[in-house]
């Protein structure tokens, strides 16, 4: 992976998200690093929208040095991890794993159906590396759902939602029913991710697995006729490097 640079690659426009397989045959879209944008987005290692079919899955694995928002779209998903932990989340559910020092866990689809949904790197600023290992979840009733100009918004992680991270930032699922204005704090990173539905943004076509990254703390438009769904996310940038080898963010 390559270092986080706010400076870096900055598009005009949407892109495509990126196909990922992963070893343990569970596919992915990966909004970012990919070959279309190589950099992270710091405060954010990686983002994508994984699909996990009946018997596929991730065994026990570690990870350390970052926090993972897990939110579901579809079906059930099956966390198991070394503080002793045993959840499962279902649609609208989120869960958020503080890696710190080192945790392992293992996710699985719940009563052998398939399930997807979308997964958030976020990486811990320096003095929170070694952090003791935490983890939380909040079923999608917790989460706060309002209507707000044009839109439908879901509070996954901000205000009012009981997830919380290290990392001041904004998670939110948005389904835009005609038009409705993102606003990203100054000096803030951010992005869009297509989930459904199709629409434009700043008067581009956006469609499910677009991305769009956001280095400028602009305002952007979202339009649709046709439900279009997203996630729109944003965070303060650490202004450090991320060094990400595999499992762990150094």
């Amino acid at each position: 992976m390559n270092q986080s640079d706010r400076g870096g690659a900055n598009p005009s426009g949407p892109l495509p998200g990126g196909e990922v397989r992963h070893g343990t045959g569970v596919r992915s879209n990966r909004a970012f690093p990919t070959d279309d944008y190589p950099s992270n987005l710091d405060p954010f290692v990686l983002f994508e929208r994984f699909y996990i079919s009946s018997g596929e899955g991730f065994p026990m694995h570690p990870h350390r040095g970052f926090e993972i928002v897990s939110y579901m779209l579809d079906g059930g998903m099956e966390h198991e991890d070394s503080l002793g932990v045993s959840n499962t989340a279902d649609e609208g559910d989120v869960m958020r794993i503080t890696t710190g020092s080192g945790i392992q866990h293992s996710e699985f689809p719940a009563r052998g159906s398939d399930c997807n949904g979308l997964q958030l790197w976020v990486n811990l600023p320096r003095e929170a590396k070694d952090a003791d290992p935490d983890y939380v979840d909040a079923d999608a009733a917790d989460l706060p759902t309002e209507g707000r100009d044009g839109a439908t918004v879901t509070t996954v992680v901000g205000d009012g939602s009981p997830i919380e991270l290290h990392t001041p930032m904004e998670y939110l699922d948005v389904s835009v029913s005609d038009s409705w204005s993102w606003s990203i704090p100054d000096e803030w990173t951010g992005f869009l991710y297509g989930v459904s539905g199709d629409g434009t943004v700043d008067g581009d076509a956006f469609t499910t697995g677009d991305v769009l990254p956001v280095t400028d703390g602009r305002d952007v438009e979202l339009r649709s006729e046709d439900a279009l769904r997203v996630v729109a996310i944003s965070g303060r940038p650490h202004d450090e490097p991320i060094r990400q080898r595999g499992p762990f963010v150094l």
